[in-house]
C-alpha cells in the first residue's frame, strides 16, 4: 500500500494549447555581462556554472506569489527560458537547438540575503534559489513558431517602472551554447527547462508590487508579491 499520494505534475501551459510537463530546473548563472558587475564578478567567458531548482517551484503567470520566509531582499530576475522536447547527452553546439521545443519569458525569485551569505561561504545557494513559488513561467511558444531566439528585447517592470532591460543578444552564452554545456553534465530530458540567465538591474520587491518580464516575441509573465508565507 502506498503510504500517500504524490501531488500531480507541473503542467505548463503552451501557445499551441498543449500542456509541457516540467521534469526539472537548470538555472544558468551570470550570463549577462553587465549583471556579472552588478554581483561583483568578473564577466570573463570562463566556463558558465548552474544551479538546479524543484519543478515545483513553476508557477504560472497570474499568480500572486507569497514573499517567502527567513528574508528581507527578495529580488526579481527576468530570464529567457528553454523549454527540452528532446533528450540527450553531450550535444553538440550545433544540433542544440534540435532539442529545443520551445521559449517562454520567466523569473528566478531570489532570497538574494541567503544567496550572497551562502555564495561567501562557499556554501550551496539552495536556500536562496530553490524557494517555493520561485520560478514564474509564462507561456511556452513552440520553437516552430518563433524560429531560434537569439536577439530581441528583455525587459522587467515593476508597477510599471522599468527595472531590467537589455537584449538577449547580450548573452555571455547563448541557448547553442548552454544546451551544449548543460548536457555535458546530466542527459537533458523532455520536459526540463533550463533559465538562460538575467540581465542588470536586479533589485527587490516587496509585498504588493507586480513584476511584468516581456520577452521579444512571447508572452509576458506576470506576478504580483503577496503577503508572507505563514502556512
Amino acid at each position: 500500500m502506498t503510504l500517500f499520494t504524490l501531488p500531480a505534475p507541473i503542467l505548463a501551459k503552451t501557445s499551441d494549447g498543449n500542456e509541457f510537463p516540467v521534469r526539472r530546473l537548470f538555472c544558468i548563472g551570470r550570463n549577462y555581462a553587465a549583471h556579472a558587475r552588478e554581483m561583483g564578478k568578473d564577466p570573463t567567458r570562463e566556463a558558465p556554472f548552474f544551479f538546479t531548482k524543484w519543478a515545483e517551484t513553476v508557477v504560472p503567470s497570474g499568480t500572486t506569489i507569497a514573499y517567502p520566509s527567513e528574508t528581507s531582499n527578495f529580488h526579481f530576475e527576468a530570464e529567457l527560458v528553454l523549454a527540452v522536447g528532446k533528450g540527450g547527452r553531450n550535444i553538440a553546439e550545433e544540433n542544440a537547438t534540435d532539442h529545443i521545443y520551445g521559449y517562454a519569458t520567466g523569473l528566478d525569485m531570489t532570497r538574494r540575503d541567503l544567496q550572497l551569505e551562502a555564495r561567501d561561504k562557499g556554501r550551496p545557494w539552495s536556500t536562496g534559489k530553490n524557494v517555493e513559488q520561485s520560478s514564474p513561467l509564462g507561456l511556452i511558444h513552440p520553437q516552430s513558431e518563433t524560429g531560434v531566439l537569439e536577439s530581441g528585447s528583455i525587459k522587467l517592470t515593476v508597477n510599471g517602472e522599468t527595472k531590467q532591460d537589455a537584449d538577449l543578444a547580450d548573452l555571455i552564452w547563448d541557448v547553442k551554447e548552454v544546451i551544449a554545456y548543460v548536457s555535458r553534465f546530466y542527459r537533458l530530458e523532455p520536459g526540463d527547462l533550463i533559465y538562460t540567465g538575467t540581465p542588470a538591474g536586479v533589485g527587490a520587491v516587496v509585498s504588493g508590487d507586480v513584476i511584468n518580464v516581456s520577452i521579444a516575441g512571447l508572452t509576458d509573465c506576470t506576478v504580483t508579491v503577496g503577503p508572507v508565507a505563514n502556512d
